[in-house]
């Protein structure tokens, strides 16, 4: 009996062995679950897209250096191109060839400085920089436009009390209309450096240029142009805008930027900054408008999603 049952115990046990075998067997022969299918990879950070900054009147690319600093840390590949004779300071004598430089020719060397980039730039413009953007916009030379207390297009009254005094305070020598335009220290500072501490206002204003009384003309006095050069056609302007006015601007007041933002409502966002003038670039207190033209790249120009969403 005892050994009948020590038999059947061997046999079970053996039974029990193959059984294992088998589906051991049975389980490394299926297929990989993955077999078949096409290998994934995660989707690829779109690259960040590259950002022109164009100046304005009377100063040169430094004015972006703190803007520069910011959007290069975070990765961004940042050109702030100088436009023709605004390299030349106060001190040395004016650039002759401003005399006959007109908007179309700072647009002309934007547009050289464009060909050698491999895409679409995010265009910022500050003060005639903003009008020389949307001029490049119209031309579908942008993937998106950022106008920062820009200089008015041909059609929008561009007249204010402030403006008035800015300008006369920046023009006392009358006796020299033959030359580029050269600011005064008073009328800098009533007109763009009202907000910077007064220790740094002569730093500041040491670093300003002349400018073109034509290319000043056709954006003051854009009725009397027969060329008619500082015309945007709203209509071919199809990427996305963004407007910044400060509330203290004296040279653009938010009024007139209000007015630049209503010709591209379609495709434009609008943003004010109450404590901020026309230099809201290089003032103290910059890296908020910063922080939301970022918020907007991210949000508006289709790179990737914005950490904080805005709408108009």
């Amino acid at each position: 009996m005892l050994r009948t049952i020590t038999d059947y115990r061997n046999k079970t046990g053996s039974s029990v062995f193959l059984l294992i075998v088998l589906v051991m067997v049975g389980i490394l022969s299926l297929p990989d679950a993955a077999a078949g299918q096409k290998p994934t990879t995660a989707p690829a950070t779109p690259r960040l897209p590259t950002l022109v900054m164009i100046h304005g009147m009377f100063v040169g690319p430094w004015c972006w250096d703190n803007y520069r600093d910011y959007f290069e840390r975070r990765g961004y590949r940042v050109i702030t191109p100088t436009l023709q004779g605004h390299d030349t300071p106060l001190r040395a004598p004016p650039p002759p060839e401003l005399m006959q430089t007109g908007i179309g020719d700072y647009i002309a060397e934007v547009e050289k400085e464009l060909g050698s980039i491999n895409e679409k730039p995010i265009i910022i413009g500050h003060s005639m920089g903003g009008l020389i953007a949307q001029l490049l916009a119209a031309k579908g030379l942008a993937r998106a436009a950022i106008l920062i207390a820009p200089a008015v297009p041909r059609g929008i009254n561009p007249v204010s009390w402030t403006g008035i005094k800015s300008a006369w305070m920046n023009r006392q020598r009358l006796g020299h209309w033959g030359e580029p335009l050269r600011p005064t220290f008073a009328g800098a500072v009533y007109s763009s450096l009202h907000l910077l501490p007064p220790e740094d206002r002569e730093k500041v204003f040491a670093r300003f240029t002349y400018e073109s009384p034509r290319a000043a003309g056709q954006i003051s006095f854009w009725f009397f142009d027969p060329n008619k050069s500082t015309t945007v056609d709203a209509a071919r302007v199809t990427c996305p805008v963004l407007t910044i006015a400060g509330g203290l601007d004296r040279l653009v007041p938010p009024a007139i930027v209000r007015k630049i933002h209503a010709k591209y409502q379609t495709v434009s966002t609008h943003r004010e900054f109450p404590r901020h003038s026309h230099f809201l670039i290089a003032e103290p207190g910059w890296e908020e408008p910063a922080r939301e033209i970022e918020l907007w790249i991210r949000d508006k120009a289709g790179y990737f999603p914005a950490a904080t969403s805005r709408k108009n």
